[in-house]
């Protein structure tokens, strides 16, 4: 999945305006320039569309989770930086939103996907564990759609 339609599908999911999403970028350590938002959020095709680049998803992402769990204790040591892929945008969702293992089957069941705890499980070992799987689109695109469907009553979203 693209980060422009991930943050334009959390955004509706999690019911926010462009002042709660420009706070939660501030609050992830970027400041976007005016207009920036608006270019995240339009569609693939449309006139303003810019592609959401990586680091400002982590932004986003970073700022959900210090605005819903509070900051980092900082005597523990910072997390290496990783590549944001399909499997870290989970684990962040995971965390911002304090999900437990039950919590996450049942929105992706919300979603219209059904997963055992060890195919989930599976999505938060480390890339060379043995057991690790890639989050495919299809995983956190009916993800998405479960959160939608457990914060909003609504299924599939408004930016399809």
């Amino acid at each position: 999945m693209n980060h422009n339609d991930v943050l334009r599908r959390l955004r509706y999911a999690l019911d926010q305006n462009d002042a709660g999403v420009t706070r939660l970028f501030r609050i992830g350590g970027l400041e976007l320039r005016e207009g920036e938002l608006k270019s995240y959020m339009a569609k693939e095709g449309d006139e303003d569309f810019v592609p959401c680049p990586g680091r400002a998803l982590t932004a986003y992402l970073d700022g959900l989770v210090i605005d819903r769990r509070g900051p980092r204790d900082p005597s523990l040591p910072a997390p290496p930086k990783a590549l944001l892929d399909n499997n870290l945008i989970l684990k962040k969702l995971r965390i911002a939103l304090e999900l437990q293992e039950e919590d996450m089957i049942a929105v992706l069941d919300m979603g219209g996907m059904d997963v055992t705890p060890s195919e989930l499980g599976a999505l938060f070992r480390k890339p060379d564990h043995k057991h690790f799987r890639p989050c495919g689109d299809q995983l956190l695109r009916n993800f998405l759609n479960g959160l939608t469907f457990k914060f909003r009553g609504v299924t599939g979203s408004s930016t399809d």
